[in-house]
């Protein structure tokens, strides 16, 4: 079965220490690995995550440490979600399939990654400031806006560009 790396940032470590996977070095999964740090908004615990390949972004809201031991299908329902709202029809079978299991690992000290995540969290701070609370919070919308952004490292494409290509080969072409 193929399964999906989400590296964590020293941050979200400390939160998820007794849900860490030993990292096997195997890169196996279709997306790449996936790197996730911990935000706050109404003192609630958010993840930001980044896919390596695609530099999109996913926000999860509201994790709890209960929610760990479900991580595998919060990601799964929230990155299908966020890929339908932001126009990249897929079936969610076919999320499931590239995703496969999911394997939470300590950091991988990837700066390139980490800067990416880096430069999206003053954004978050200012929509916290903008928006106040937790439940007005529009995430699908502020996550679309993030992956709506021209990334350099992308060549000035946009990420959910990039992550729409990718499926699509994938959708194509299955490994």
């Amino acid at each position: 079965m193929n399964q999906t790396k989400i590296y964590t940032t020293r941050k979200l470590e400390k939160v998820t220490k007794e849900s860490i996977a030993e990292d096997n070095d195997k890169d196996t999964e279709y997306l790449g690995a996936w790197t996730a740090t911990l935000f706050y908004v109404s003192h609630k615990k958010c993840w930001l995550i980044i896919n390596k390949l695609t530099k999109y972004l996913l926000i999860l809201p509201d994790v709890k440490k209960s929610d760990l031991k479900n991580i595998e299908t919060i990601f799964k329902e929230t990155l299908y979600s966020q890929l339908i709202y932001d126009g990249i029809i897929t079936e969610f079978e076919l999320i499931e399939k590239i995703i496969g299991g999911i394997a939470l690992c300590e950091t991988n000290n990837d700066r390139s990654v980490s800067g990416s995540l880096n430069n999206c969290l003053p954004y978050l701070e200012d929509w916290n400031y903008e928006f106040r609370d937790f439940e007005n919070m529009p995430f699908r919308d502020l996550n679309n806006r993030l992956n709506s952004s021209p990334n350099k490292m992308l060549n000035w494409q946009y990420p959910k560009e990039r992550m729409s290509e990718l499926l699509t080969t994938y959708a194509q072409n299955p490994i």
